[in-house]
């Protein structure tokens, strides 16, 4: 895969989290104005957000994989080294909550009669879990990528 293609898969991962995070605030803005009328949407919402939580997962797992052995070393060899030792380790490890509780929305969703207050709570405390962890994770992500600007500034060119 060209240089290009590989950005612009980071790209995608990167698109499609923050999509996530922008549904789950979505979603979040029409449970907390619940009415009948809503439920419909809700329950769209909830599925949109968890694909696009699932399709970012799947794209930077596969990053992951495949690419960021190379620029782990150089975030590693720079001055911002904890860039990686703990933002990366943290998302690394956090992601799998976020991607849980993302699946545990539709879920919530379709399960449960939402006009019922402990059923809507429950929805409001994953979806701004989801809301939370999302930005943490993309934060993480943006100090990480930052490492690898600042890896490669510190080395000499040929």
């Amino acid at each position: 895969m060209s240089q290009f293609g590989i950005q612009v898969s980071l790209m995608v991962h990167v698109l499609f989290g923050v999509l996530g995070i922008i549904l789950a605030v979505a979603l979040l803005a029409y449970v907390l104005n619940l009415t009948e009328k809503n439920l419909p949407r809700i329950r769209s919402l909830s599925l949109w957000t968890a694909l696009s939580v699932t399709l970012s997962y799947v794209i930077g797992g596969w990053w992951y994989v495949t690419h960021y052995p190379a620029e782990r070393a150089i975030v590693r060899a720079g001055q911002w080294s904890w860039a990686h030792t703990f933002f990366m380790e943290w998302k690394e490890h956090v992601f799998f909550s976020l991607l849980f509780l993302s699946f545990l929305l539709p879920v919530i969703a379709y399960r449960n009669d939402l006009m019922v207050p402990e059923n809507r709570k429950l929805l409001l405390i994953v979806v701004w879990l989801v809301v939370l962890i999302g930005l943490a994770v993309d934060g993480s992500g943006a100090i990480v990528s930052r490492g690898v600007v600042v890896g490669y500034m510190g080395r000499v060119a040929p």
